[in-house]
């Protein structure tokens, strides 16, 4: 009999601990999607995403004699592995960005705008939430992107991160406050300024985006 998410975690642990490919895949049908949702909201990038989930199934799966047999949801634990990955793929994007920045301009290429034009508003959406996520502490982004995004307990949000529930509930805490700050700024004097780019977003209406839409896949 096959294990369905109305049966308990247990099995399925017990299952993927013991190297069950097909329990294995199971696992991936209910946490692909919320993976993948994590690996965007921590890297703004739906390529990353796309990299950081499959680095993140590949890790589990190598150190599937670490999951203990008994439990809850495997969630927190492949979430964990995705924030590690996340912020190893910012790095990387940092370094080619600043190896980019020393290279000559290449040569301009044709204009796919046609192509594009379906995708330029969420790009820039993104965009804009991930630099506003940015402005946060590393260790406080990622709590936030677990509780708030993910929708992990205390608890969960720190087995995934191997800390205690005590330094998630003040990370969190620092979190929202600045999140707050960070809305709360008074509009700036545009007078003068040329318009805004469509898409973009401030403070608030760029928080709210991040936790209201999610990739759909």
């Amino acid at each position: 009999m096959s294990v369905t998410q109305t049966e308990p975690a247990e099995p399925l642990r017990g299952r993927i601990r013991a190297g069950d490919r097909s329990a294995f895949a199971e696992l991936y049908e209910q946490s692909a999607r919320a993976v993948y949702n994590h690996a965007l909201r921590l890297t703004g990038s739906w390529p990353e995403a796309e990299d950081v989930m499959s680095e993140t199934f590949l890790a589990a799966w190598r150190g599937r004699e670490t999951v203990e047999p008994e439990g809850g949801s495997l969630t927190p634990w492949l979430l964990g592995i995705a924030t590690h990955k996340a912020h190893n793929a910012n790095r990387g994007r940092w370094r080619r960005l600043a190896f980019l920045a020393r290279s000559p301009e290449p040569r301009a290429v044709e204009d796919f705008a046609e192509e594009a034009i379906g995708r330029i508003d969420d790009a820039r959406q993104l965009a804009a939430v991930h630099e506003t996520l940015r402005r946060l502490r590393r260790q406080d982004r990622e709590v936030i992107a677990l509780c708030v995004a993910a929708g992990l307990d205390y608890r969960q949000a720190a087995e995934a991160l191997g800390i205690p529930v005590g330094t998630v509930r003040s990370r969190l805490s620092r979190a929202r406050k600045r999140l707050a700050e960070l809305s709360a700024v008074p509009a700036r004097d545009t007078a003068g300024e040329p318009d805004r780019v469509p898409g973009e977003k401030d403070g608030e209406a760029v928080f709210a985006a991040l936790f209201l839409q999610e990739e759909t896949r």
